[in-house]
């Protein structure tokens, strides 16, 4: 026992046998470190049943080792009298480059498992072009820091480089602002779940079609014409939209129509509804319906309702419903007026 005390005194009492000392701990901690990460931390997060602890596990293992050793190199120097201040520069950039390496590899390890996981998930293609697109907006950022801590471990005075870099990031989101505005308007319309590729919808502004694909900066809106709209996802993002698949696809399909003064409104519901009843397509539930909506100038005014089943059959029904309406009402003998315009003249004496 007092062998081993004499041994530690000599060893702690001489600075460089103190820090070969350390060095070795740090070495076979490090060591230690490795197997616990590859050996036991590896397999119980492939028992989980989430795999972020496998990737964030699986990025850290191998860059670990360097960490801990380097990190026992730097408390190794700042035993010894008087420290050498390159070597514990050059350790601390030893350990700000290890950890930007581990940084880099997490957020590729994440990116890409993100972007395995929805692309099959969701039908825009925003997801496959706006992930890349982060990960080298974070990779840039990451290896910047990076260089910022690696000039501040060597005592370089950063804060004309800070002056500058904002400098130029406000120069640069000006000559980007639109284009900004259209990216951040894509995902605030992915997150928000606004409309997906394939849904039926109708702008503020009139245009109808179906969502042909959510684009980064836009998106493209087939028309029923066969014609393809480019809007820009910032000015979709502030404007109201119409979309006629949800909450579901079923939609609801009007005609209005006029029958002439003097005929009896219940006769005229009565026909009506028997006849678009029988249509093909028209949903029982909700059921058909004929409302008597008011007395115009010229007609006493109503309107045939019926539902189906997705708005792609909501067209070719109109179209059924008018023709429908038409036949019923000439088969039952109710008149359709049409505009007219009695003139009474005075004779003069």
């Amino acid at each position: 026992m007092d062998l081993v005390k004499k041994v530690l005194n000599y060893i702690f009492g001489n600075p460089y046998l103190r820090f070969l000392f350390i060095t070795l701990v740090s070495l076979l901690l490090a060591w230690i470190v490795r197997i616990v990460m590859h050996r036991v931390l590896k397999p119980l997060a492939q028992k989980t049943k989430t795999h972020l602890d496998d990737i964030l596990i699986r990025s850290i293992a191998s860059a670990s080792f360097y960490f801990v050793f380097f990190l026992g190199l730097k408390v190794g120097l700042d035993y010894l009298q008087p420290p050498s201040a390159f070597y514990q520069n050059l350790i601390e950039s030893a350990l700000v480059v290890v950890v930007t390496v581990m940084v880099l590899k997490i957020i590729d390890s994440f990116t890409s498992y993100w972007l395995n996981e929805w692309k099959d998930k969701t039908k825009s293609s925003i997801d496959e072009r706006l992930l890349p697109l982060v990960k080298k907006i974070l990779k840039v950022v990451t290896v910047l820091l990076g260089i910022f801590f690696l000039l501040n471990a060597w005592n370089v005075n950063i804060s004309p480089l800070l002056t500058t870099a904002g400098i130029a990031g406000i120069a640069i989101s000006l000559a980007v602002k639109d284009s900004l505005t259209n990216i951040l308007g894509g995902i605030q319309l992915v997150l928000d779940k606004t409309f997906k590729v394939g849904d039926k919808v109708q702008l503020d502004s009139g245009e109808m079609g179906v969502i042909l694909d959510i684009g980064l900066r836009s998106t493209k809106l087939k028309t029923f014409d066969n014609e393809v709209i480019y809007i820009p996802n910032g000015a979709l993002a502030n404007a109201k939209i119409k979309n006629f698949t949800q909450p579901d696809l079923s939609v609801r399909v009007n005609v209005n129509f006029g029958v002439e003064y003097g005929s009896d409104p219940e006769k005229v519901r009565q026909v009506v509804l028997e006849a678009i009843s029988r249509l093909e397509g028209v949903l029982a539930d909700p059921p058909p319906d004929v409302q008597f909506l008011q007395m115009s100038d010229f007609s006493l005014d109503f309107v045939a309702r019926v539902w189906v089943a997705s708005y792609t059959e909501a067209f070719k029904t109109k179209l059924k419903l008018t023709e429908e309406v038409y036949r019923a009402l000439n088969a039952a003998g109710i008149g359709i007026p049409f505009p007219t315009r009695t003139i009474y003249t005075k004779a003069l004496d």
